[in-house]
């Protein structure tokens, strides 16, 4: 049955929708889920990628961009040290990844309601971090402000790329009948790389189809490109976990 809350499109990557989804349906909302993200396991590290792995114990500051980052940054580091060093100041890029990291028993440092690159970049930790070494553990692509504001900071950057992310490998018009057969009226986009991806899918002509489609999107940055690409109906949460989602969706 259609609920008074109307139609609402999930577009996190697999397995990681399920809390938004039950908190939707408990609000009334007939909610749907369609990655715009894939992601998956490097099948094996690059050498140099190897060394920063063995040289953890060596960075001052090691920074989780994500709770992907985590997931597959950990398993990776667990190869390698079975029980993890001490002295590292550890951050985290919101409350998700936080608690990803305490479950492992790691203290990690975030910004706040500011979730993403610009938020942790504000830390005080991370104001004085001349000839520090910092490793950013993330996905391959995506941003590169951290490692280049750190950089002239000061600081020794490495990354560590522990998983790969694409565009889903959708037939072309999938997600546009998705959209219009599912009755969708809003779609909650969890990061710029997914917005992108929903329009690599979508046609120029399905994009000026569906450009009054309401939006929900997790930053400043993301309802600048969503209204660059023609979208009109955009509403912007403090960030991207459920709470700032589900309040931006229903206003509040």
């Amino acid at each position: 049955m259609v609920t008074e809350c109307g139609r609402v499109l999930v577009t996190r990557p697999a397995g990681q929708a399920d809390s938004l989804l039950a908190r939707l349906e408990q609000a009334g909302y007939s909610a749907s889920h369609q990655p715009l993200l894939a992601l998956a396991p490097l099948a094996e590290l690059a050498p140099s990628l190897r060394q920063r792995v063995l040289d953890l114990d060596l960075y001052a500051h090691v920074i989780f961009i994500s709770g992907n980052a985590v997931r597959y940054g950990l398993s990776i580091i667990d190869d390698y040290w079975p029980q993890l060093p001490t002295g590292i100041n550890w951050y985290a890029i919101g409350g998700t990844t936080a608690r990803l990291l305490a479950e492992r028993g790691l203290v990690a440092t975030e910004p706040g309601a500011q979730m993403n690159s610009e938020g942790l970049l504000a830390v005080p930790a991370l104001q004085q971090v001349v000839d520090q070494r910092v490793l950013i553990v993330k996905g391959q692509g995506g941003r590169e402000l951290l490692q280049s504001e750190l950089t002239a900071r000061g600081a020794r950057v490495d990354e560590l790329a522990c998983y790969s992310r694409a565009c889903p490998p959708l037939e072309q018009g999938a997600l546009a009948r998705t959209i219009s057969e599912g009755g969708i009226e809003t779609v909650l986009i969890s990061s710029g790389e997914g917005l992108q991806n929903m329009l690599t899918l979508l046609s120029g002509e399905e994009t000026t189809k569906f450009r009054d489609v309401r939006l929900v999107v997790p930053s400043l940055r993301v309802e600048k490109l969503a209204r660059e690409a023609g979208f009109t109906q955009i509403d912007t949460a403090a960030n991207a976990s459920d709470e700032a989602m589900m309040a931006a969706l229903q206003g509040r």
